[in-house]
C-alpha cells in the first residue's frame, strides 16, 4: 500500500496536468496499470500459475501498457501518457523512475534467466527509447527520446542520447563517450568447458597411443627375414 501512495505522489509531482488526487485516481491510466501490477506481482511471487499473466494481459488491454507480472518495480514509479510501454519479466526498477510512452525494457532473445534491464533510482527515460538485454542503468540517469541501447551499461549521473546511445553528460560535465559494454551473465557461459577440455585431453592421449601402436605395427612388418642359402 505504501508503494501505491508513493506512485500517486509521483503523478502529482511529475504531471502538471493533474489537478487533484481524485482526478489522478479516476483519470490517470498509467497509474491504473501500475496499481494493477502492484496487485498482480505478489501472485507471481508465490508461483500461482497462469492467473498473474492472464491478469496482466487484461491490464494491457485496458491501459495499453504491458508490464510482465514478474517485473520488480520500486516505489514512486511514474509513466507519462503510457501507451506502448513494455516492461519485461526480469526487469528491475529502482525508486522514483520515470518512463514516457513507447519505452521498451526488453530482451535480446539470446539470454536466459536475467535478460531484461535493471534501472537504478531516479532514472528518466524519454519517449520511444529502447533498452535491450540484462544491462545496468545507474542512479540519477537521463536517457533522451528515441535512444537505443543494447548490451551496454550506463554509469551513475549520466545523460545518454542517440542511436546507438552515447554519454553526452557525466557528473555535470559535457562529454562525448561510448557506453561500457555489458558483461555477459555467468549463467550464459557454457557449463561444460572443463569437461570438454578434459575430453579433448583424453582424445589427444588416445590419438598418441593409437599412433604409437601403429608405428609398432609398421616396425614389426618391416623386420627382415634371413635369406635362404
Amino acid at each position: 500500500m505504501s508503494n501505491i501512495i508513493q506512485d500517486i505522489k509521483a503523478v502529482r509531482r511529475n504531471d502538471p496536468a493533474s489537478k487533484s488526487i481524485i482526478e489522478v485516481l479516476l483519470c490517470h491510466t498509467p497509474l491504473h496499470a501500475i496499481i494493477a501490477h502492484r496487485v498482480i506481482h505478489p501472485l507471481y511471487r508465490i508461483h500461482i500459475p497462469i492467473l498473474p499473466r492472464f491478469l496482466s494481459q487484461i491490464n494491457r488491454f485496458f491501459t495499453g501498457i504491458e508490464i510482465h507480472p514478474g517485473a520488480e518495480i520500486g516505489p514512486g514509479f511514474f509513466i507519462d501518457h503510457g501507451m506502448g510501454v513494455v516492461i519485461g519479466e526480469t526487469a528491475k526498477l529502482g525508486k522514483n523512475c520515470i518512463l514516457f510512452h513507447n519505452v521498451t525494457l526488453g530482451g535480446t532473445g539470446k539470454h536466459t534467466g536475467k535478460r531484461h534491464p535493471t534501472l537504478g533510482d531516479n532514472v528518466y527515460i524519454g519517449t520511444a527509447s529502447i533498452l535491450l538485454g540484462p544491462i545496468k542503468v545507474g542512479n540519477n540517469v537521463k536517457i533522451g527520446a528515441n535512444t537505443f541501447i543494447i548490451m551496454h551499461d550506463v554509469p551513475d549521473n549520466a545523460t545518454v542520447i542517440g542511436c546507438p546511445g552515447r554519454i553526452v553528460k557525466l557528473n555535470g560535465k559535457q562529454v562525448n563517450m561510448e557506453l561500457p559494454k555489458t558483461k555477459e551473465p555467468e549463467e550464459e557461459k557454457p557449463k561444460n568447458n572443463k569437461n570438454n577440455t578434459g575430453k579433448n585431453k583424453n582424445n589427444i592421449k588416445n590419438n598418441k597411443n593409437n599412433t604409437s601402436n601403429n608405428n609398432i605395427k609398421i616396425k614389426t612388418i618391416k623386420v627382415k627375414t634371413p635369406k635362404n642359402r
